[in-house]
């Protein structure tokens, strides 16, 4: 049982939420509104609460679909389960935004999560700036999600590129022949928040402890570095893994995605 504080910890997600730098991408505000241009796509970041209501709130959100549909690009707009006004949800789905897979937001203390075993029989983790690993996670990811993930390498090389060491880091597993998994982790300064991404193993691979392996070499590196907590977005599949690890819910997130060449 964790003896995290989930009230204290949203107060403390939020601060980090409003000084996010959104990982030095472009970015212009508008209202109440950042939107920001990512070399994958765009993103709406948004307060708790827009303060904007009714006709005006419509304006804000065809204001951001039009602004990236002009440029051919894919707009996600960020919602979370306490946003306000409860009606924003509504109003983005009237002015053409989906909605994803609902996720749920998860923190876990780096100093219990870096605890955690960082190493697995037969299978070396590593951590890798190498554009050859990222072509092979896109690859990798290719395979266990059947669908085209080739992109991801350019957007690991962006990442690696754009924040340097002290904002982003790779790991691999590999088993000597071949990456069975990959994670990477973004350092988000001025926060006391690290956030945790990628994860995927190879089916043949699971259950031997290599997601937590990650997750513990990752905590480490956050703890490192001075962070406090480790942040996760975590479906369905990875809420419960992650809850066992440590991990504690703090609300649910829900992207609404508009647009795209």
């Amino acid at each position: 049982m964790s003896d995290l504080d989930v009230a204290d910890l949203l107060e403390r997600f939020e601060r980090a939420r409003a000084r996010d730098d959104f990982d030095g991408a472009p970015a212009e505000r508008d209202g109440p509104v950042v939107r920001v241009e990512y070399p994958h796509g765009g993103f709406i970041a948004a307060p708790s609460d827009t303060g904007v209501r009714g006709a005006a709130l419509d304006e804000l959100i065809a204001r951001q679909r039009d602004h990236f549909a002009a440029r051919g690009i894919q707009v996600e707009w960020k919602t979370y389960a306490y946003d306000e006004p409860a009606d924003l949800t509504a109003r983005l789905e009237a002015a053409g935004f989906v909605a994803e897979e609902r996720e749920t937001v998860v923190v876990g203390s780096v100093d219990a999560l870096s605890g955690h075993p960082a190493e697995v029989d037969g299978v070396t983790i590593r951590e890798t700036t190498d554009p050859a690993d990222f072509r092979a996670i896109g690859e990798l990811h290719t395979e266990i999600w059947d669908d085209d993930w080739t992109w991801i390498a350019d957007d690991l090389r962006d990442q690696a590129q754009r924040l340097g060491p002290d904002g982003f880091r790779v790991l691999v597993a590999d088993d000597g022949e071949r990456l069975v998994s990959a994670a990477w982790l973004v350092l988000r300064a001025g926060t006391e928040f690290a956030s945790l991404w990628g994860g995927s193993t190879l089916e043949a691979f699971r259950g031997r402890g290599i997601y937590r392996a990650l997750v513990a070499r990752r905590a480490a590196v956050a703890r490192d570095a001075g962070y406090r907590y480790l942040q996760v977005d975590a479906s369905d599949m990875s809420r419960p893994i992650l809850a066992r690890l440590g991990f504690v819910a703090l609300t649910t997130t829900t992207p609404y995605v508009a647009g795209g060449a």
